[in-house]
């Protein structure tokens, strides 16, 4: 059945497409205004009751402030605040005022537009493009855009990794740590830059960016450098790292953390050993190494890996090869709480976060990444503490643990951590 459709000239869907814009302006303003005098009256009545000599209200409603300017995701809108006029003192004899929350004073940037800013400083917009580039979203006045306020924005985020490279971390104990290298396609030089980034996680079970350095590929040297720095600031050697199967980490690890226990990456190895496969066979192997990995007893895991060794030998023993190459490494994490073994056996996710996320933000390093719960990789920034993953096991200590190491290990029902080290 064929039916007739209005193809409706250019200019006319042009104008429904700024009507449409309009209309979520005006109702975005329409909404802060509400929520603002809302903000302003409960003040008010909060304080109603406190009167001077004659019997005055202290606290009253002041009409409205200046108009202003403010840059919504939505676009740039002009409101006036509403004032209130508080002729409290406090005990030092200053003046009480009121500061809204929704709109504290000399804002000219909603939090998820500055957001947008360093990312897109990151991803090699300059300074002098801001504007041009978001006039078309937020409108031709948008606030806070100038080049001159990008260049300030960009020495605050500057000074604050300066800040967050220099501060102390004695007397806070990281119980496991993921390190990974993120490589980029930008080649300012011969070779392609690659940054070296370590999460650590606190026995209360927050987790926090420890490092983001620049590094030579991830070579020994510069992993090196990195563990030393952080060792002279204070930090101790933690239980166990987490990462990939790069040597230049581990090496450096012996060298500066002898004592810490080492657990690679599931993801790389699999990866790494169904590359000696033939395609066919990948889905069948892949299985085999699902069974191991997620094995409830170490045991069990042994089992798994000895029929997928009398399998593949014979044919393929290149493959068998990549998967006992530092098989202790690959295990350790049957010897802590089972509740954390969905954490330990990856850096997947980490590199995922890492590179989409957190070096994006540069303020977060330091303030808001220090308040996140111990999930996968930096999950935290986005689900917080209660995306630990529930005891998928019954004890909470594999079968087959040594404790030499670590002893008494036990995890509560909200993700702490509880340990002694032998």
């Amino acid at each position: 059945m064929l039916k007739v459709v209005e193809k409706r000239d250019e200019r006319e869907v042009g104008e429904e497409v700024l009507l449409l814009d309009e209309i979520a302006r005006r109702g975005a303003v329409r909404m802060l205004i509400q929520a603002l005098k809302a903000e302003a009256d409960a003040y008010v009545a909060r304080h109603r009751g406190e009167r001077d000599e004659q019997g005055h209200a202290l606290v009253v409603r002041n009409g409205q402030g200046k108009s202003r300017k403010l840059t919504l995701g939505a676009g740039t809108v002009e409101l006036r605040a509403p004032r209130v006029d508080d002729r409290r003192h406090d005990e030092d004899g200053e003046r009480r005022r009121f500061t809204s929350q929704i709109l504290p004073p000399y804002m000219r940037r909603s939090p998820k537009v500055a957001e947008v800013l360093p990312i897109l400083y990151l991803r090699g917009l300059a300074t002098g493009d801001f504007r041009p580039a978001l006039e078309a979203l937020l409108g031709e006045d948008a606030c806070g855009l100038s080049p001159t306020n990008i260049a300030r924005l960009t020495t605050c985020w500057e000074k604050e990794y300066a800040d967050f490279r220099r501060r102390d971390l004695s007397g806070r104990e990281y119980v496991y740590v993921w390190v990974d290298g993120v490589h980029f396609n930008i080649r300012l030089e011969d070779d392609r830059l690659c940054t070296l980034v370590m999460i650590g996680a606190l026995p209360n079970g927050e987790k926090e960016l420890l490092a983001v350095e620049d590094g030579y590929r991830e070579s020994a040297e510069s992993w090196k450098a990195v563990l030393r720095e952080l060792k002279r600031r204070g930090m101790a050697a933690p239980v166990l790292a987490v990462g990939d199967g790069a040597l230049g980490f581990w090496a450096a690890a012996r060298e500066v953390w002898p004592e810490t226990r080492e657990q690679s990456c599931w993801c790389h190895k699999l990866v790494n050993v169904l590359d000696k496969l033939p395609r066919r066979l990948q889905p069948r192997a892949e299985r085999a190494l699902h069974e191991m990995r997620y094995a409830e007893r170490r045991a069990d895991c042994e089992a798994a890996k000895a029929r997928f060794e009398a399998e593949y030998q014979a044919k393929y023993p290149k493959a068998v090869e990549s998967l006992s190459a530092h098989w202790e490494r690959l295990v350790s994490f049957f010897d802590f709480p089972a509740e954390h073994w969905k954490h330990l056996r990856t850096t997947k996710r980490d590199r995922i976060a890492i590179r989409h996320s957190a070096l994006a933000r540069a303020g977060d390093q330091r303030r808001g990444l220090a308040r996140q719960g111990f999930t996968d990789g930096v999950q935290a920034a986005r689900h917080g503490p209660a995306a630990l993953a529930p005891a998928r096991w019954p004890s909470p200590v594999a079968a087959g643990s040594s404790g030499s190491e670590v002893r008494r290990r036990s995890a509560s029902r909200n993700g702490s951590l509880h340990y002694s080290v032998s």
